[in-house]
């Protein structure tokens, strides 16, 4: 087939598979459109929380489009404020993680999928009280 459509609200909520439903859902529909080389996340931050951790990649870019709610990202050592259809891009080598402001944040995230890539950045706001 050329095509796949599938409902992001349908797709398995990873974060709730790790025990992380009271901060976040993480739905990944790579696999659910059959997608080979894009990888692609609707990631919910519950009202004034904080992404369950945060991380940087080696190699691949990410956008990250907000669609609801607002908040901020933390890039490296930097705030960044968000609102509904702000759009960030950020290169390889930054680490990353959001926090919701009181509406919650809504965020789909779009960049390459490469295996391997991820690597996860421990006590990230203890730097921004």
């Amino acid at each position: 087939m050329n095509y796949a459509k599938t409902n992001l609200r349908s797709v398995k909520d990873s974060a709730a598979e790790h025990g992380l439903s009271e901060i976040q859902e993480a739905r990944f529909p790579r696999s659910d459109l059959g997608a080979e080389q894009t990888g692609l996340n609707l990631l919910t931050i519950k009202s004034s929380q904080r992404e369950a951790f945060a991380h940087r990649h080696q190699d691949a870019e990410e956008v990250y489009v907000v669609i609801s709610g607002s908040g901020q990202v933390k890039l490296d050592d930097e705030l960044v404020e968000l609102e509904p259809l702000d759009a960030v891009r950020v290169s390889p080598g930054v680490a990353r993680s959001f926090e919701a402001g009181p509406d919650g944040l809504e965020v789909l995230i779009f960049g390459p999928h490469v295996e391997g890539d991820v690597e996860v950045v421990s006590d990230f706001w203890a730097s921004s009280a």
